[in-house]
């Protein structure tokens, strides 16, 4: 398996990852209001940018989250999904970044929510 070091790398990674998502029965719900054909080049330039340097994403990504009915089922559910798609597609420096990249996010974003355990 091949790291992802290409933006073509990155656009089979989110589009087999939101496959997984559309198609499963926790998090679908919460995403088929989105207007993926608006939606998914942010995506794609977000990871981009995080993965490969090229500054092709601006804005803020928690904002728009924000008002999602979701809880740290859904967290848990989303780092599983991308997790097992990174894993099934890439391997290297790259791939782990992105996991890494992505728990990172999902924690900082659930404390943000006020999702976060308390200890």
């Amino acid at each position: 398996m091949e790291d992802i070091t290409r933006r073509e790398d990155v656009v089979k990674l989110v589009d087999l990852f939101y496959t997984k998502v559309k198609a499963d029965a926790l998090l679908a719900p919460i995403f088929e209001h989105v207007d993926w054909e608006h939606h998914t080049p942010l995506i794609y330039n977000f990871w981009a940018t995080v993965l490969l340097g090229d500054q092709s994403y601006q804005g803020a990504p928690f904002a728009p989250h924000i008002k999602l009915k979701i809880d740290a089922s859904h967290f848990e559910r989303w780092l599983e999904l991308f997790t097992q798609t990174v894993d099934e597609n890439f391997a290297g420096f790259n791939a782990n970044e992105a996991k890494g990249r992505a728990q990172g996010i999902a924690g900082v974003w659930q404390h943000k929510l006020g999702l976060a355990a308390r200890r």
